[in-house]
Parts: C-alpha cells; structure tokens; sequence
C-alpha cells in the first residue's frame, strides 16, 4: 500500500513538474516577446530654445534667476562645486552648468561667472581658469510631455552608468541576496513569515527584485495564490533566460518612486532628477539610500511629502548597507548626520498652450499621436519661455486695465470678454518665439493667432506704399482731399480718422499719419490689382478683391500672415516661413527632422529699408509716437490700426532683432471703443520692456541703393540754399532720389552748363 502510494505522489509531483516546465515554457515564450519588443511608452519631451549670452547684453537679472531655478539650479552659500549649483551675488551670479546635450551642439558643463554692470551683461568667464567667453548658450527648458495613458514619466539608464553604491543601495532595501539566489529566495521567504508571525501583521515580504519585476512587467496588482505562483514561475523563467545585470537594469528603469502632480515618477533615472535635479551616475551614497527607500512605499516616504519619515528611512538603508560590510562604519556615522536636500520641484500648468497647439499641427504631419506618446523622442523648438511669460503677462494686464477705462460701455448681451492676442518672431529666421492666442486658454483654445481672420484697419497700409515705391519717394505729395468712388454701383467715401486741413501731404506724412484719403489716392494711382498682386507676394491667403477700401485694411487677414509678411521690412526684403520646430531627436540621440529656416527674396534690402524709415516715423512722430512716453528708448519700427467702428486694434513694431503683432478686439465683433495706438500698443511696451535680452538697441542699417537728400520741411522738397529754415534728413532709393543740389544753389548749374558748352566746341562736337 505504501509502495503504491509513494509510486502514486512520485507519479503527481512528476506531472505536476511536467506541468510546471510546460507552462514555464509558455511564459518564456511571453518574457522573450515581452523583452525583446519595446519595453516601455516613453513620452516625447518638448523643449525649448536654449538661451545665448553675450557681454553688452541687457538682461534682467531677477527673469535669468527665475530661470536658473527652472532648469534645476540650486542655490549654494559657497562658490559652486558641482554641476547644477549657482551662487547668486549683488554683482553677478556664479553657476556650475549643466551638461549641454542639443542636436546642434553638445558641451560638458564647467563653472562661469558672469557680472552684471548693471542690467546688462559686463563679462563671462569660467570660474576655473578666468577664460573670457563670448557667447554662452544655456540649455534649454523642457515645457511639455506627449503622455500616453498611463501618464508615466522615465529616463532610461543604462546599469554601465549606475554607480555601485546606488546599486548596494537598491539591494539593501529590497533584496540583498539578488546576486545569490535564482529567482525566488526561500531564505527570504522564510524570514518575512517569521517576522510577520512574530508581530502578528504582514510586516515584510519574501519577494525578490526579479519576482517584484515579474509582477509589474506581466501581472496585476490583485494578491492571490494563483497570482503569486505565477509571479514565482516567471521569475525563474526570467533568471534562466537573461543575465542579473539585464534583469536589473529593467527592474531600475520600472520601479515606481513617486507622482509630480498627475504624473507617474518611474525609473531611478527619472527619480534622480526628481527629487535631486541630477543623473544617476552623480547621485550621492545618501541621495542613493533616500531614492531606494522609497521604493516601499514612495508616496510616504517622499521627501516632499514628510522628510522625517524619508529621513528615518534613508538611515535605514545606510545602516542595512553596513551591516553587509558595503560601507564602512565612518560612513555610515558621516552620512546618517546628511540631512535630505531636494532639488524643489514646481508643477508648471499647461505652458505656452497656444503655442504647443501650433507646434503639435507641424509634428502630427510627421508622427502620429501614439508615436508621440511612445517613442521617447526630444523635441527642440524656437520657444523662449521669457518671452512667452511676458507675452501673457502683458495682455492679461493690458486687458484688464482696457476693461475697466475704455471698453466699460461695449458689454454685451452674450457677456463676451475682451480678447487679445500676441506673436513674437525673430524676422530674420522665423523663428516663433511666443504665440498667445487668446486670454486664457482653458476657456478658449481658439488659436486667434494662427486660426481668426480679422480686418487689420490701417495696419495694411504699409503693403499699399512698399507697392508704389518704384514710381514714389518719401517726398512724393499726395492728394488728401475728399473723394467718392463707385463700387459696383454704390458710393464709396472713405475719411481720415483725424481731420487736419491739409490738401496735399506727403508720402511719409501720409504713413506716418495714417490719412486714409492719401492712402486711397495712392492706391489708385498705382493699381489695385498690383496690390492685390503684392500682398500674395507678402503670403496673405485673403481672397483679395480690388475695391479701393482694400487699400485701408478692408479685407480679413490672418495674424500671423499679418506678422510674416512686416518680417520682410525688418529682415531686408527677405521673409521668412514661421517656425517653431527645429529639431526632433530618438531616444539613442539620432536626429530624426531638423527644420531649417525658408526664406525668400520679396523686395531689395534699400525697399525693405525705405520702408523701414517709413514706419519709424510712425514711431517717432506719428501715430505710434506715445511708445516713447512708455519707456521704449531704442529704434523701433511699426504700424497701429484700427479698423471701422473700432472693431479690432493692432500694433505692429519691429526692432532689427525681434517683432511682435498685438491684436486686442472682441470675438463677435463689438467696437472697443479704442484705437491700436490706445488698446494694442502698450501690450507691446509692456512686453519689450520685459525681455531686454532680445533687444540689441541697435539702429536699423542703412544698405546699399539708399541714399540721403536734405529736404526742406516747409515744403517738402530737396534743400538748394540756406533759405531753409527747418532741413531735415531723407532717404531714398538711388534710382528714384532727387538730384544733388549744389551748394551755389540755380547759379552752380548754369555756370556749369557754360563750362560744358566751351568744352564741347573745342572737343570738336
């Protein structure tokens, strides 16, 4: 009976073990399907340009602060030691950089130290050597994560790049005998049922790191024997297929440590920076015990949330590495006094959404949303995130102070508010520094940027004159007299916004002034269809028709067209295409896309720069001329308008290194009672006056095929004697500038003629 019986449970345990090594079998068909494809969905990140210095700057030192800050520098009593420290004085800010790691440039951080004299950049050099630098670019920000479902964040590491004491560490917490056993440690086992029998409550638990992997990488959480059973096989499976270090450096990279708001913190490679604002390979023992504690339970143990309990923790992992000899009693005693020094983190909203809605147009015509989600790629971006911010700033102020002065009377039925928009470029690239589409983006993700189309008023003016430049000068005079034209059978009779007298003005006083009834007289002489044929040059998709109201902005237009095409005037005649993609890069750092900036040839450099002058008269004498009284001291450039019943306000104005196009007017087209001048043009000073480091102060150039005439202001003609009483300077192209005159005035040329008749006898002719 007992032999039948043993033959009997040899034969079960026999099948069973069968059943066991077929089933092992199936599972390791899954783990190796399971390794070998991709291990994790990885969100593409979304960074910003990096930021260029340069001594002469202007800067504004408490913004640069606050960026540092952002991109995780720390700040320190001492001179900075290591990468990430900064050290801010009344003069000047000392910084160990951070490694520089971009698809156009890669650069090992080193310390510098810059000095401020004292908004402006007075010198860089590295701290270490004294070397002046002449340009120092600093990384960039990163502003936007492409998540997939699970809204999980990670930077893989490789275990090459892990140093040995976070390893220890990891191993002190979770299973110390990972090196030993296969799998599954019964000596483990064994140890937590009789710690959890003496203290009557699940106190430990007998899993090891590769049972842990096994069931987060292929199981549910839901505690079962089945599910333990499983989890036991898989693991056995895992360790006979792949080496310790394979299986750890995926357990490293799995692990979950901890949330940034609705964000999944997992991999130490993404805990370090989290909580440490540093890689992995230059984590500190202490740093590494605190992250490998929390991989019990990291939300209790975090130090953001209760840095007692982290601390307690940490300590005892520090010790737990001691008692197996990892790390000397002096350590320990040195490490366990170390108190637990975060990075600091911020949950930024949803940054620059306006503008990463019109970056996720460019990408999705290149990836699709679930690529997005998964491939891990870095995404490089012209963004300045100071400019944006004080884009935002600037219109939610403006605005504010809008409705309560000037747009009190115009509340409507449907209660609208005011809106605003806002895009900031760099003309000579296209580079899309900033977009505000609108007043605030979770009520309203109407890009009016890139998606209104609105009358842009007088600020259209500008592509009536460029048009007639080959025939007119800045002296050419215009009728400013009252007309009625016929359209299509009706009466057409435009007015100037302000009424002044005067008959005749010139081309710049027309411009500058903003006189429709010049404007129209000029559109007519030159054609309204060679304007029409000019502003599809200048990119406008208006379906344009030639009435004469087109010469006043009668015509919808989109903003950034708008923004585009007056980047021809600042940028010498060559416009470029808007941009705010430059680069996308792999996980394994190969670059996938870069965009380089399209530009073509619309007018020449001396047009471009005629008009220029133009529109600094609007500035400086014209209807732009309040800029002044609001702190904008250097050149400028630009053009308001308002349209009919003042339904939209803009401000156009450029500087040889930036542009930006304010538009403020309602959604539903309510009058806001107030002119571009008055509505959109202190937006614009307000939000120069807070990125001076884009602002080189520098005057326009003047170019080849430009010359200068005295004119006489009186009359506006070219100064021939001393009778003037006010001469003022003018330029013009070569080809169409009046003749010099000469300094003997009517006589000069009659003695010359003489001169030229006798020479001419005798030469025979």
């Amino acid at each position: 009976m007992i032999k039948k019986i043993l033959i009997f449970g040899s034969f079960v345990v026999l099948m069973a073990l069968i059943g066991v090594a077929i089933y092992g079998w199936h599972l390791s068909g899954k783990v190796e399907k399971r390794f070998s494809s991709r291990r994790w969905s990885i969100p593409s990140k979304v960074f910003s340009d990096t930021l260029l210095l340069y001594p002469g700057q202007h800067i504004d030192r408490t913004h640069f602060q606050e960026k540092l800050k952002r991109l995780g520098y720390r700040n320190v009593s001492g001179l900075p030691k290591k990468k990430g420290d900064m050290q801010i004085t009344g003069k000047g800010a000392r910084v160990f950089l951070n490694d520089l790691k971009t698809p156009w440039k890669k650069r090992a951080g080193f310390p510098v130290n810059i000095q401020f004299d004292p908004n402006a950049i007075k010198s860089i050099a590295r701290q270490d050597n004294g070397k002046s630098i002449p340009l120092l670019e600093i990384e960039p920000e990163e502003i936007k994560l492409f998540f997939g479902r699970e809204r999980e964040s990670r930077r893989l590491v490789s275990i090459q790049k892990v140093p040995e004491h976070f390893i220890r560490a990891v191993m002190a917490a979770e299973d110390h005998r990972f090196f030993q056993h296969w799998g599954i440690d019964p000596r483990g086992i064994l140890r937590a049922l009789i710690t959890n029998l003496r203290h009557g409550t699940i106190r430990q638990g007998g899993s090891t790191i590769t049972q842990q992997l096994a069931k987060n990488y292929f199981l549910t959480p839901a505690r079962s024997l089945v599910r333990k059973f499983q989890e036991a096989i898989l693991a056995v499976v895992m360790e006979i297929k792949y080496s310790k270090h394979d299986i750890l450096e995926i357990y490293l990279n799995e692990i979950y440590l901890g949330q940034k708001g609705s964000v999944a913190v997992n991999g130490i490679g993404e805990a370090a920076y989290f909580y440490f604002g540093k890689p992995v390979e230059e984590v500190s023992l202490p740093e590494a015990a605190t992250i490998a504690g929390l991989i019990k339970a990291p939300n209790h143990y975090s130090p953001y949330k209760d840095k007692n309990a982290c601390l307690k923790r940490r300590n005892l992992i520090l010790k737990a590495m001691q008692s197996r000899e990892w790390i000397s009693e002096a350590q320990l005693q040195a490490h366990l006094k170390t108190p637990v020094v975060t990075s600091g983190y911020t949950i930024y909203g949803n940054q620059a959404p306006y503008f990463m809605d019109y970056l996720t147009q460019q990408l999705t015509t290149l990836y699709k949303p679930e690529e997005l989600a998964s491939l891990g790629l870095s995404i490089y971006t012209t963004l300045d995130p100071q400019v944006q911010m004080a884009a935002e700033k600037a219109l939610k102020k403006e605005l504010s102070r809008l409705e309560g002065k000037v747009a009190a009377s115009t509340r409507t039925s449907s209660n609208q508010k005011l809106q605003g928009a806002v895009v900031v470029m760099h003309p000579k690239t296209g580079h899309i520094l900033a977009i505000v589409g609108g007043r605030n983006y979770s009520k309203s993700q109407f890009n009016r940027i890139t998606q209104s189309r609105r009358q842009p008023g007088s600020a259209f003016k500008p592509f009536v004159y460029v048009t007639g430049l080959d025939t007119i000068t800045p002296i050419t005079m215009l009728s400013n007299t009252p007309k009625t034209y016929n359209i299509d059978g009706k009466k057409w009779a435009p007015k100037n916004f302000e009424r002044h007298g005067k008959k005749q003005v010139s081309v710049r006083s027309a411009l500058e002034n903003s006189d429709n009834l010049a404007t129209v007289d000029l559109a007519m002489q030159i054609g309204l269809k060679s304007i029409i044929k000019t502003a599809n040059r200048f990119g406008f998709s208006t379906p344009f028709k030639p009435y004469p109201s087109l010469s006043l902005g009668a015509f919808e237009v989109i903003p950034l067209e708008m923004a585009r095409a007056y980047c021809a005037f600042a940028a010498g005649g060559m416009m470029p295409y808007p941009l705010g993609l430059k680069a996308v890069v792999d996980e394994n750092g190969q670059v996938l896309e870069r965009r380089h900036f399209n530009i073509e040839r619309l007018i020449s450099p001396a047009k471009a720069f005629i008009m220029t002058s133009l529109l600094q008269g609007v500035i400086e004498t014209g209807t732009a001329k309040t800029l002044g009284d609001k702190g904008i001291s250097w050149p400028v450039a630009g053009k308001t308008g308002t349209t009919n019943n003042s339904r939209d306000a803009w401000f156009i104005g450029y500087t040889p290194d930036i542009l930006a196009l304010v538009w403020i007017g309602f959604d539903n087209g309510d009058a806001i009672k107030a002119t571009g001048a008055q509505a959109a043009l202190p937006v614009w000073a307000e939000l120069m006056k807070a990125i001076p480091h884009q602002i080189s102060r520098k005057d326009f150039r003047v170019p080849d095929g430009v010359v200068t005439r005295m004119i006489c202001y009186e009359n506006g003609k070219p100064v021939v004697s001393e009778d003037c009483a006010k001469p003022s300077k003018e330029f013009f192209l070569a080809e169409n500038a009046p003749p010099q005159p000469h300094p003997l005035g009517p006589i000069q040329g009659v003695f010359e003629k003489l001169i030229k008749g006798i020479k001419d006898i005798f030469n025979g002719d």
